[in-house]
């Protein structure tokens, strides 16, 4: 059953129950010698193992500091979870904001990530104060994530001079399944720099490989006020990208589509229907058995005005409406990714927590999953 709520002008929907028919926890904090765990991603991988991604956070909640890229593997569909693979440990510096994706053709998985001096702060490194910047990186597995090549830096072929502040997802990216550019691998991605009267501009932009990973280019910019987002192909070819708000404070989606493979945007908009307390989101188009894509997306984020209330929202018209929410987790909650699973249920690896401060918030990373019954009837 549903029920909505009015705050400051947005009517939600919202479940009154919980939504999830399997829940268990992925990432805890203190586990493995880490205070937290955040940013999660998540694939299924050619074999149907489920890959949960997350960053390893040695010291504390902090976004600086030493962090490593992790993951774990569950052969069972999320049910259980394998012990914790370090994927790229750089010593005390940052290696994260992870965005995976699966080569259908190989079973190759590619991973995108990010990289930079842990002692370095967000606001130095956008401002242009440190010795060094962002990087990007990409890394392979061929055995269904079970080992991973070394990272190898692609920044020059994907940040533009002059570009600061720079991050991959996080959540999980996508290989196009129809034209124009069929098997083009498209990552969400978001950067920020300096702007002429001394601000910091965030914008959100693509970056695409046409031959499996080996060679990367930048794609489509957007409009001002982007920043984490996430990307899904539509019914027609074309690719929506849904950003999280970076400018505006009323809590609004910030949306855009390209018609031509990613290159450009032939419009964007301010999306009402997706409510956020500026935070990351994901989005995935839900297809039927044996289909790539369909009319069906589905976005993940905390619809409410602050990080709680995680919810699974609905549209069966490739994002112009928004028919349902379902909520996954009604307290504390944050970032999420999402992905299909073999049964046609839905996989939700979402942070949660309890009341109160960051260390609270951050406490968890869970894998739900919801029935297509739940969401669909």
């Amino acid at each position: 059953m549903l029920r909505t709520l009015l705050i400051f002008g947005f009517t939600l929907a919202v479940s009154t129950g919980r939504a999830q028919d399997i829940s268990q926890v992925v990432y805890r904090s203190g586990d493995c010698g880490y205070a937290c765990f955040r940013i999660p991603a998540i694939v299924r991988a050619a074999d149907g193992t489920l890959l949960a991604f997350a960053e390893a956070r040695r010291d504390g909640t902090a976004d600086k500091g030493d962090i490593d890229l992790v993951l774990r593997r569950s052969a069972d569909g999320g049910r259980t979870w394998g012990e914790l693979v370090v994927v790229w440990d750089d010593a005390d510096n940052t290696c994260g904001n992870p965005a995976p994706v699966v080569l259908h053709d190989t079973g190759r998985i590619v991973l995108l990530a990010t990289w930079n001096r842990g002692e370095d702060h967000e606001r130095d490194i956008e401002r242009g104060r440190t010795a060094d910047t962002r990087r990007v990186f990409v890394l392979a597995s061929d055995d269904c994530g079970r080992t991973w090549s070394e990272p190898r830096e692609i920044t020059s072929e994907v940040k533009r001079a002059g570009w600061t502040w720079y991050a991959t997802g996080p959540c999980h990216a996508i290989v196009k399944s129809r034209a124009p550019h069929k098997g083009r691998i498209l990552v969400p991605a978001n950067h920020k720099f300096v702007a002429p009267d001394g601000s910091v501009a965030s914008h959100s932009h693509l970056i695409y490989s046409d031959d499996r990973g080996e060679t990367w280019r930048l794609g489509a910019v957007s409009q001002p006020g982007g920043n984490e987002s996430s990307v899904a192909e539509l019914s027609d070819g074309s690719v929506m990208l849904n950003m999280r708000h970076y400018d505006r404070q009323d809590s609004l989606r910030l949306c855009a589509v390209s018609r031509d493979g990613g290159h450009t945007w032939s419009e964007t908009w301010e999306e009402t229907q997706l409510v956020e307390p500026r935070c990351q989101g994901s989005l995935l188009n839900y297809a039927p058995a044996g289909e790539r894509s369909s009319r069906t997306l589905l976005f993940s984020n905390p619809r409410s005005l602050r990080r709680e209330n995680l919810s699974l929202g609905v549209s069966r018209d490739d994002g112009r409406t928004w028919s349902r929410f379902v909520t996954i987790w009604p307290g504390r909650a944050a970032y999420s990714d999402l992905v299909r699973l073999a049964d046609g249920s839905i996989g939700v690896l979402y942070e949660n927590g309890d009341p109160g401060g960051k260390e609270e918030l951050y406490k968890r990373i869970t894998f739900g999953t919801v029935s297509p019954e739940e969401l669909f009837d």
